[in-house]
């Protein structure tokens, strides 16, 4: 009975009071006013009154008030005068918000990315020390999807768009962003939106292998699992550690088991101890049982790890199936096996991300459905990930979340804040002593 009540119960209207610490924003606003010219080059009569800089500013206050939810919630918060002085915008109407991302460039705000992403120090914690010999910087790869309105959607990317269909029946459209993650800074170093269709071009394999970079060591699923694309890395001077399909079938490279050849390799006390139960050499295949390309022989070196890991129940087409082997396929060829599989663990880092990312900042409901709308928003919420990590010198969490958004709020004091961010990370402490302990009983 008291839910019904709260749920038909009128929300009470934002006072300035809701609206707190605008100044931590204010570091971008000169940064967005060099934006203000973009999109006025068809306004002859000079009556525009919501420039590109404008929209930003009201899609960062969206992101990073917890308050504020909708775009309705936003046009009443930039209605207050508080909040229009800071920002330095009136208060808009709803059909010029929708219409506006129509003559704007989201590109443009790629180099003020760039430019806070250099501020970025390395985030404490987020990698382990015995991977400092690995020379190439860790890269998280994944996609996550954001439902948009089906018409929308359709007139926009077509049958790419399509992702999924609902219980119902019908068609669910939307967008896929392809993200590429820094582990050491939590920034992504880029986000790539395709239609939310994983197949053809946007597949994420194909979109990852236009966007390769020197220097980068790929982690992803087996969404990536692919020759060519393993091709492609090597040869751009890269390394990547990325899972293969359970069937994948391989041929192992002739050789005397060296750290540093081919053919099967001996497992250390260390590699076996994180689960490692084959490291080996591949000569050729790496397809599937079916594939054509099972047979043929590899461009470049390709070292096959295996990892015996909690059986795991998967839900699928064809029935609930429980796996509890990880193939995992890099040309990493010094890196201990229990290594690569330390790498490979990472790889779940960009889940969090999108955790963050859509659930924290607001990027599952989107405020405009106009393709440079959602660029924009996009971009913007990767400039209030990067003001927290500034301002924290820790990647978002939740409960960092939830504090800085009490702090906004008037709930938490400064010092509370300050106290909270302070705190000793002790993640994990407790579960790796209680893996000591049955490890210590035999079990």
């Amino acid at each position: 009975m008291l839910a019904r009540v709260m749920e038909h119960r009128p929300r009470q209207p934002l006072t300035d009071k809701d609206v707190l610490c605008l100044g931590h924003l204010g570091r971008v606003f000169p940064l967005l006013d060099r934006l203000n010219d973009v999109g006025c080059g068809r306004d002859a009569a000079g009556n525009r009154t919501l420039f590109f800089g404008d929209y930003c500013k009201l899609v960062l206050l969206y992101a990073w008030n917890p308050l504020i939810d909708s775009l309705r919630r936003l046009q009443e918060a930039a209605g207050l005068a508080s909040v229009a002085k800071a920002l330095g915008v009136k208060r808009f109407s709803l059909g010029s918000f929708s219409e506006a991302p129509r003559v704007f460039e989201p590109e443009r705000l790629k180099a003020i990315i760039a430019e806070l992403a250099g501020e970025l120090s390395p985030v404490g914690g987020n990698k382990d020390p015995r991977l400092a010999e690995l020379k190439h910087a860790l890269t998280l790869v994944d996609g996550t999807v954001v439902i948009a309105l089906t018409r929308l959607a359709r007139s926009a990317a077509g049958p790419d768009a399509r992702y999924n269909t609902s219980r119902d029946g019908r068609a669910v459209y939307g967008w896929r962003l392809h993200t590429q993650l820094d582990l050491e800074t939590f920034n992504p170093r880029r986000v790539d939106r395709t239609g939310a269709r994983n197949a053809g071009a946007n597949r994420e394999n194909h979109v990852l292998r236009r966007n390769l970079e020197p220097d980068r060591c790929y982690v992803g699923d087996g969404g990536y699992a692919d020759r060519t694309l393993f091709d492609a890395i090597a040869a751009a001077g890269s390394s990547y550690v990325i899972r293969l399909r359970e069937d994948s079938v391989f041929q192992v490279a002739a050789g005397d088991g060296d750290q540093g050849g081919g053919g099967e390799r001996l497992l250390s006390r260390e590699a076996l101890d994180a689960g490692v139960v084959r490291d080996a050499v591949v000569a050729a295949g790496l397809g599937g049982a079916g594939d054509a390309a099972a047979a043929s022989p590899m461009n470049h070196a390709v070292r096959l790890i295996a990892v015996q890991v909690e059986p795991h129940p998967r839900r699928t087409r064809k029935g609930t199936q429980t796996r509890d082997l990880i193939l995992i396929a890099t040309n990493l060829l010094d890196l201990p096996a229990e290594l690569v599989a330390l790498v490979y663990l990472y790889r779940y880092t960009v889940e969090l991300f999108f955790r963050v990312f859509k659930q924290l900042l607001g990027m599952r409901h989107l405020l405009s459905q106009r393709p440079n709308g959602i660029d924009i928003q996009v971009h913007c919420t990767l400039i209030v990930c990067l003001l927290i990590c500034l301002m924290t010198g820790k990647r978002p969490t939740k409960s960092n979340r939830s504090m800085i958004g009490w702090y906004l709020i008037g709930l938490a004091t400064e010092r509370e804040l300050i106290d909270h961010l302070n705190r000793p990370d002790n993640t994990g402490i407790k579960k790796r002593a209680k893996d000591e302990l049955w490890k210590k009983l035999g079990y």
